[in-house]
């Protein structure tokens, strides 16, 4: 059997929680359920510490948490989404936030930075401002360094030492989606696997993680409407061994929105990804 050396777990901006030995070449993140709030983002807010949770993937990391005991370590943001925002390219950044100037290789014709949504935030879930006034621009730098590049060193270790170990890695980017982002949809949609239609990872892993939940009674949707964000497509590279796909669950199958408080269904859905886990030890990899 493959195995991995165990670590202490880190904390700090990203806390690591590595298996007793590793025995799965997955690594699972949790990039949105952070949830320590800093006091500098609840002072500049002119919204309250509840609206500033609007983006946050609520108990996602609690969801996975069953993975390090399987074998695989899980990877989590402690910082909230709406602080730093790990799931953009590090400058996508939006220039109506800041005083003073941002670097020449600032990404500020994003379509994410435009809307407000960049690598720090301007508006949470629903297109609410967050902000009293403009950001030092320095305040942006901050955040990048302290937050943003120790969430993705940490990623990226743990990517290159699976691989190196195992031969391949796979990443499962775990997220949540409003309950209501597929009512439009004809038939009832409970998840979405994104892999960037196709190109971040082989399609042998999508089919697996599909029917593994076919198998437990939910209805998945591929690509649509959640393809996959920046850590899918930044670490999704195939032809490099490395196999990046997104989960986003809907969080009705697990809490009450209104609330932000997990429901009955928690423990129930808590169970089922750690099934999902359990049969990753089933996967033939030879294709990967």
């Amino acid at each position: 059997m493959n195995q991995l050396p165990s670590e202490m777990a880190s904390t700090g901006p990203a806390t690591v929680i590595l298996p007793p030995r590793q025995t799965l070449p997955v690594v699972f993140a949790s990039p949105h359920s952070g949830r320590q709030y800093p006091q500098d983002l609840i002072a500049q807010a002119r919204i309250g510490s509840f609206e500033l949770r609007a983006s946050e993937d609520a108990f996602v990391d609690q969801l996975f948490n069953a993975a390090p005991k399987l074998g695989a370590p899980l990877l989590c943001a402690t910082f909230p989404r709406a602080y730093v925002d790990v799931n953009r390219a590090a400058m996508e950044l939006d220039p109506r936030m800041f005083d003073g100037d941002l670097p020449d290789d600032s990404d500020i014709n994003s379509m994410r930075a435009l809307s407000g949504l960049g690598s720090i935030p301007r508006v949470v879930s629903g297109g609410v401002e967050i902000y009293k006034g403009r950001l030092p621009v320095d305040e942006a730098f901050m955040r990048i360094d302290t937050f943003y590049r120790p969430y993705h060193g940490a990623l990226q270790k743990l990517i290159d030492q699976t691989r190196d170990h195992f031969g391949y890695c796979i990443l499962i980017d775990c997220h949540s989606m409003p309950g209501d982002s597929c009512d439009s949809m004809k038939n009832r949609v409970d998840l979405v696997l994104g892999d960037c239609y196709g190109s971040s990872c082989h399609p042998s892993l999508t089919r697996f993680v599909e029917d593994c939940f076919r198998d437990m009674g939910f209805a998945p949707s591929h690509n649509d409407p959640y393809a996959g964000g920046y850590c899918t497509r930044h670490y999704g590279r195939p032809q490099e061994h490395v196999h990046s796909l997104q989960i986003e669950l809907s969080r009705a199958l697990y809490m009450d929105e209104a609330t932000i408080s997990p429901h009955r269904g928690f423990d129930v859905l808590r169970d089922q990804m750690t099934d999902l886990i359990t049969r990753f030890h089933d996967l033939d990899g030879t294709l990967l």
